[in-house]
């Protein structure tokens, strides 16, 4: 199922059938069963590799690592990245990885072969830049290292460490756009500045994490945090600095709340920046926030979303909110290809530039058209892939 209700953004904006039925499948789609042989066993994994759409730029998109990846998820998420890079005007197309293994199950020795081996399937997109990849779920910075100390082509993947052709600011740029996204979105619709926010953040890997340091920062209270292990929750605001030392909740002696009861806090916004589907129908009837940000990539159901609109709370979605990265990610791609060096903060303001350009955007066609913002996203998103698929002539 598609993400995007292709006929529903017809009825907002002029799109031909022609592109409706482009935009309904993928471009291209790739199987492999990487397989390896380590400590005398045999390793195996599922990979897929989707690109949704190209008609904008190469096709950019995480490599996931778990044991939950499908076929029909990275479908999924590489069509957010074809509207993500196309609301925010990033000239990259929507691709996606996932290799179907639990990364804690096997050994940081086996991880970096069974990585040699999806290069040496998949390798020839990379070389080519049909597919520019980066780090997701389950995968880090040195994945992308091993990548490019492969490929030897600095722009052939993004995400690396600094030291080696990395952009500084990466790391914690989907953060800093959901921060930033957060701040102009309290302010519009819930006339709150960032030091009068009270915030639930579910979730604390990368995007989380640095998502509740940036909004710690600009004087939000983050009242709630929750990882896999637990969920921790204080009414005057947590110890943002003092958690951070930490990559996990594991070992914090600060108050427990029952992860399920995170989202439905009393506070002003709530950020889900864990998995998909996390707020369902139930959820969303029981949700006392007045503002989401998507942080997560598709975390809300579409019959979460329904009850959302019809309780009057606003959704600031997925394609905006987290688009920190991709908009890093090309930052990082174009230095890879000049041999530019880039500052943290230009990192910064070109993530806060580009956010800030789709966002008024996006608020203006709600305001014009009386829309959802998540339909005003992706309207404008699909005109713009349209309009690059009748620039090239294939519609």
């Amino acid at each position: 199922m598609s993400v995007v209700d292709l006929r529903l953004v017809s009825e907002h904006i002029d799109i031909s059938d022609e592109a409706i039925h482009l935009l309904s499948k993928s471009e291209q789609e790739h199987y492999a069963n990487l397989r390896i042989k380590w400590d005398g066993k045999l390793i195996e994994a599922n990979t897929y590799v989707v690109f949704h759409s190209c008609a904008r730029g190469p096709a950019k998109g995480g490599i996931r690592m778990s044991s939950h990846v499908t076929l029909e998820e990275t479908r999924r998420l590489a069509e957010l990245m074809t509207y993500k890079c196309a609301l925010t005007r990033i000239p990259f197309g929507g691709g996606k990885s996932g290799i179907c293994i639990d990364p804690n199950n096997i050994t940081a020795d086996a991880r970096r072969v069974l990585i040699q081996n999806y290069v040496h399937v998949f390798g020839h997109y990379i070389y080519k830049g049909t597919y520019v990849p980066a780090p997701d779920m389950g995968t880090t910075p040195s994945d992308m290292a091993a990548i490019y100390g492969l490929t030897h082509m600095t722009e052939s993947v993004t995400g690396k460490p600094p030291r080696i052709g990395g952009l500084y600011g990466r790391e914690e740029a989907t953060g800093y756009g959901i921060a930033t996204t957060t701040r102009m979105a309290a302010k519009d619709l819930l006339g709150k500045s960032t030091d009068k926010l009270t915030v639930a953040i579910q979730g604390f890997g990368n995007v989380g994490r640095w998502t509740a340091k940036f909004l710690h920062d600009w004087g939000a209270k983050v009242v709630a945090l929750s990882d896999i292990y637990k969920a921790v929750y204080m009414e005057n605001g947590l110890p943002i600095d003092e958690i951070m030392k930490s990559k996990t909740l594991e070992d914090s002696t600060l108050p427990e709340i029952a992860p399920n009861d995170l989202l439905t806090l009393p506070v002003d916004v709530v950020i889900p920046a864990a998995i998909e589907n996390v707020i369902t129908e139930d959820t969303a009837k029981n949700l006392q926030a007045k503002l989401v940000v998507e942080a997560a990539n598709d975390p809300t159901t579409k019959e979460g979303d329904a009850v959302l609109m019809s309780r009057g709370i606003n959704v600031i979605p997925d394609i905006l909110a987290n688009s920190g990265g991709v908009i890093a990610s090309y930052i990082e791609w174009r230095q890879g290809k000049s041999g530019s060096l880039t500052e943290r903060s230009e990192t910064y303001a070109a993530i806060e530039k580009q956010i800030s350009g789709a966002y008024k955007e996006m608020t203006e066609f709600v305001n014009e058209r009386k829309t959802s913002y998540r339909l005003a996203a992706h309207s404008l998103a699909v005109k713009e892939v349209a309009d690059s698929m009748r620039d090239r002539s294939w519609i």
